[in-house]
């Protein structure tokens, strides 16, 4: 109970910071909307060639993982702002557990994510997006899980660079091949043989074809059993890493 008590406080503060800032909070609603309205129409010409009968059913779980990974990567810029406050060395010498510590901004992080993607599959109604309701649940469940896990990490590098400027070249050093490499826009199944053989060295890819194989109701094939499989490593990886960050006393 206590574990859970102390992730609730810090979860809650999350939130007020977070709600403090509505530009923010107004920025993050739009997102979805901007990138169905301005890329969604650019690839229904294509959904034919690339193997879909529906653009939006391949281009929405795309967006997903897109909100989750890059959303999530960039999260270390509050904390960052914490660390230099001297926050984060008030919290840990307090007998908080240190997982509490991360797991509370984990949570408000995948609430955050949750929302936007619920607005994101809403849209994608509206324009045309059609599938499987039980495969778009369990797509958009396992997108907002991945938040979780890419946060942690995101957590974990801010207190270990501790610069805005560091963080910032990292995560975009990061973000760019990523978004190329795991088929988030375009499956990469259009791309050279070579490249789908480094795509498939990216836990990510696998993440993206299984959402999209769930969204059209291939729900028990292998897609979706990697996606899974590659999101509860992730997860495991992300908490243990930010939790280890957490419990340095010199991060």
């Amino acid at each position: 109970m206590k574990f859970f008590r102390e992730t609730g406080i810090i979860f809650r503060r999350q939130l007020r910071l977070t709600l403090r800032e509505p530009q923010w909070i107004v920025i993050g609603l739009l997102q979805p909307a901007l990138y169905l309205v301005l890329f969604g129409p650019l690839l229904e010409p294509l959904s034919r060639q690339l193997g879909a009968a529906n653009a939006y059913t391949l281009f929405v779980p795309g967006l997903l993982v897109q909100l989750a990974v890059f959303g999530a990567l960039f999260v270390g810029f509050g904390l960052i702002g914490e660390y230099r406050d001297g926050v984060i060395e008030a919290e840990r010498v307090t007998p908080a557990s240190r997982t509490a510590l991360l797991l509370g901004r984990v949570l408000k992080d995948m609430l955050q994510m949750a929302i936007q993607g619920a607005i994101l599959i809403g849209l994608g109604f509206a324009f045309g997006l059609r599938g499987s309701a039980v495969g778009i649940i369990v797509g958009f469940i396992l997108a907002v899980v991945l938040t979780g896990s890419i946060a942690a990490a995101g957590y974990a590098l801010a207190l270990t660079v501790k610069t805005e400027d560091a963080l910032a070249a990292v995560a975009n050093g990061v973000s760019l091949p990523l978004i190329l490499l795991s088929g988030i826009l375009l499956p990469m199944s259009i791309a050279p043989l070579w490249l789908q053989r480094v795509s498939d060295l990216v836990p990510v890819k696998h993440i993206v074809t299984g959402i999209r194989d769930l969204f059209t109701g291939d729900i028990f094939s292998w897609g979706p059993f990697w996606a899974i499989f590659w999101t509860i490593i992730l997860v495991v990886a992300g908490v243990w890493i930010g939790t280890r960050t957490f419990r340095r006393q010199n991060a």
